[in-house]
């Protein structure tokens, strides 16, 4: 059986107590014998993989080539991973770069079948590279068993990294975070936005989330947002908020519960 967080407590108090003990808990996660054989799998064969065909052909190796990018859903979608792998990520057609999610860019990216004539998988801190992020992420998705929002907030260092790295502009860097499912959400929670703005023109969203970001945060700057400080600040809102949503939700349901219940005395 796989080592599974210790999570007594949830919001940001849970967060605290989360950031004290996670290296000694990731450790041990990782050590754990379901993440160990997958790893010590990758470790051995990824190195002898050329193609896209190759990696998706084999289901372990292809397991944790999706699980270092959050993308262990599309597991069983192999024509679909191996045409984002094959176009790679040079061409403006280039199927990762017409997704909205641009982890599928990342992932595309990293292993580099469709952008040169050699993949980065026969490079030898290949492996090491991509088991490190695996290990990251499967701990987070253990995470997110338990608490969706921690998972959340664990994401936010390496996917404010991911986007600063790819993107330039600052413009295009919130595009980047809108266009990522779990920092959308985290900003969008964080800056206090309703569900509701993903209805609107996109050029339009982005200049509310930067509006939003200048109110609440005091930048629009993405790479002052990824300092340390103003990372912790983010997380902080967004665990706050987030935990006032639910509390708000489930108040205004027992209430509703409440008047249904009494509705028939009321109106019998």
């Amino acid at each position: 059986m796989s080592f599974q967080p210790v999570l007594p407590l949830t919001g940001y108090v849970g967060w605290r107590f989360l950031e004290r003990t996670a290296e000694a808990q990731e450790t041990a996660f990782a050590e754990s014998r379901p993440i160990q054989r997958a790893t010590d799998y990758f470790r051995e064969n990824i190195g002898s993989v050329r193609t896209a065909a190759d990696l998706v052909g084999d289901r372990q190796l292809l397991a944790v080539a999706l699980g270092a990018f959050g993308l262990d859903e599309d597991i069983n979608n192999r024509a679909f991973i191996q045409k984002i792998l094959e176009d790679g990520t040079t061409a403006d057609d280039a199927l990762a770069n017409r997704l909205a999610d641009n982890r599928y860019a990342d992932f595309s990216r990293a292993f580099g079948f469709g952008d040169s004539a050699i993949p980065n998988t026969v490079f030898s801190s290949f492996a090491g590279d991509i088991v490190d992020r695996f290990e990251s992420q499967q701990f987070a998705r253990a995470i997110g068993d338990q608490n969706n929002d921690l998972r959340l907030a664990r994401n936010v260092n390496s996917g404010l990294a991911d986007v600063l790295d790819r993107t330039s502009t600052n413009n295009g860097q919130w595009f980047a975070i809108m266009g990522n499912a779990p920092l959308r959400s985290v900003f969008q929670t964080a800056l206090g936005l309703p569900e509701s703005i993903s209805s609107i023109d996109i050029d339009r969203q982005r200049e509310i989330f930067q509006e939003r970001a200048r109110s609440v945060l005091g930048t629009d700057d993405l790479s002052q947002i990824a300092t340390p400080a103003e990372e912790e600040k983010l997380i902080r809102l967004f665990l706050i908020r987030s935990e006032a949503n639910a509390i708000a939700t489930t108040s205004a349901g027992a209430t509703a519960l409440a008047l249904l219940q009494a509705a028939p005395r009321l109106f019998g």
